[in-house]
């Protein structure tokens, strides 16, 4: 079952002459790991703050775990956790206050002035993402001594303490370090994991899109490419081996009996041989003529997403 489902989204901001996003629609399974992706100005952030009830929408409808965006904000708010591109924490407080007062707007808990008086299950909770996510020494330091990557990870604990069943991250490892970029997807593999969490990504890193069940790339507000990244890379960028030999003449002539399709690229000294549905080893298996070359090519999904926004 769909845990969101987008039918025909369009905003349109006052005195646009175009609209942000235009006619989207897409949808996301119960615990599945969806990317979306795209340049800047494309769209992406514009459709998580209307997915999170930030932004209205000019029409078209959403639902989230099932509760309509437009009729049902608050139930909306209560299923969701988020992580924008841009701290939200107020930097007036100790990290533990942040998490309160997040925890006591979300009613999960009662109003206590210190976190000694907060019930038992609150603390243990914090205590818990604090020790897992490595900031357990730091909870009740002031936001304003932490690091960025510190503020990340508070960020995160904030956001899962009411166990939401979608998290949103808007660019989520933005200015973090190596290090911290890979803390950060360790954790949210494990709660995925443990909790079912449905996560939905926008990012400019495509590593991080890699692992995405599906992924779904925008630009000037519309789809241009929907799929798993297998489909995605299949449909935009070829599969090819590149292949010499001593006798280079013996080479060619042995392809052409092969009716294998290759050509000579300016870009490399290699002969390159398109796959067209064989697979690299029934090619390789193929070939007599004894190679000094041998180099497999499978795409990324950098070059099919390169090779989607350079051609638009």
């Amino acid at each position: 079952m769909a845990i969101i489902e987008v039918n025909q989204l369009t905003k349109r901001y006052k005195n646009g002459t175009t609209n942000a996003v235009d006619g989207v629609s897409f949808a996301v399974a119960a615990g599945e790991f969806f990317a979306l992706l795209g340049p800047n100005g494309a769209g992406k952030t514009t459709i998580i703050s209307i997915l999170t009830t930030t932004l209205a929408p000019t029409s078209g409808t959403a639902k989230i775990v099932g509760y309509d965006l437009n009729t049902q904000a608050s139930a909306v708010r209560q299923n969701v956790g988020i992580i924008f591109q841009k701290p939200s924490l107020d930097l007036n407080l100790t990290a533990e206050e942040n998490v309160r007062f997040h925890a006591i707007l979300y009613g999960l808990y009662p109003f206590r002035l210190t976190y000694s008086r907060m019930p038992t299950a609150y603390r243990q909770q914090v205590d818990e993402l604090a020790t897992i996510l490595g900031i357990e020494k730091d909870i009740f330091k002031p936001i304003k001594t932490f690091s960025g990557g510190m503020m990340r990870k508070l960020e995160i604990l904030r956001s899962l303490i009411h166990r939401p069943k979608v998290l949103f991250l808007d660019e989520p490892s933005v200015g973090l370090d190596p290090a911290s970029r890979r803390n950060l997807w360790q954790y949210i593999q494990q709660v995925r994991q443990e909790h079912q969490t449905t996560v939905l990504l926008t990012t400019h890193y495509l590593d991080e899109a890699e692992g995405a069940d599906r992924i779904c790339i925008i630009n000037l507000g519309k789809i241009v490419s929907h799929g798993t990244p297998e489909q995605v890379k299949a449909e935009l960028v070829e599969e090819y081996l590149l292949v010499d030999a001593t006798d280079r003449a013996q080479l060619r002539a042995e392809l052409n009996s092969l009716h294998l399709s290759f050509s000579e690229p300016a870009d490399t000294p290699h002969l390159k041989i398109k796959l067209n549905g064989s697979t690299a080893q029934q090619i390789i298996k193929a070939i007599n003529t004894p190679l000094t070359v041998l180099k497999t090519h499978s795409p990324t999904l950098e070059e099919a997403y390169l090779a989607i926004v350079e051609h638009l």
